[in-house]
């Protein structure tokens, strides 16, 4: 009588727990597809947690400009691109100014400068611009998703802030 490979396969010894290559070959095509579903959606989750510490960090700088606002009758002065405004000192951490946004680019305060009188903000200076429809998006979170018009906008070239004062 002649063997099967089918009655070789389930000839094994009693009591052996090894795997076949077929079976070790399907949990890793299994665990493949898995990881392909669930990489891109951790990495827009990612995204999303860096977008929403940005809207985050510039709400408090808006809220610590009308501050200064209030006790002082004034914006703080115009700063450069990075630099913290001296009126900022003692009331936000300098590490939060300094080490730039989490979308990239770098924290700006803008005083009667870029057609505005006022407004706080990230300016891209570089490659890590990120592109209008991204910018749109953030811009959701303050109005109406137009960066032309409303408390968040796109001031100049790779520079969007929210308009403290027109």
């Amino acid at each position: 009588m002649p063997i099967s490979p089918l009655h070789l396969a389930n000839d094994r010894p009693r009591g052996s727990s090894a795997f076949t290559l077929v079976e070790v070959l399907i949990v890793v095509v299994i665990l493949g597809i898995l990881a392909a579903v669930v990489i891109p959606v951790w990495g827009e989750a990612a995204e999303d947690s860096r977008r929403q510490a940005f809207v985050s960090t510039l709400q408090n700088f808006v809220k610590v400009s009308e501050l200064v606002n209030a006790r002082t009758g004034t914006w703080p002065a115009d700063s450069g691109s990075g630099d913290l405004p001296s009126e900022f000192v003692g009331l936000v951490k300098v590490d939060d100014w300094e080490d730039g946004t989490p979308i990239g680019g770098v924290w700006d305060f803008e005083y009667m400068d870029s057609a505005v009188t006022a407004a706080v903000g990230v300016h891209f200076d570089g490659g890590d611009a990120k592109d209008a429809a991204y910018m749109r998006r953030v811009d959701a979170t303050f109005d109406d998703g137009d960066l032309n018009d409303g408390a968040f906008q796109n001031i100049a070239s790779d520079r969007y802030y929210y308009v403290l004062a027109p």
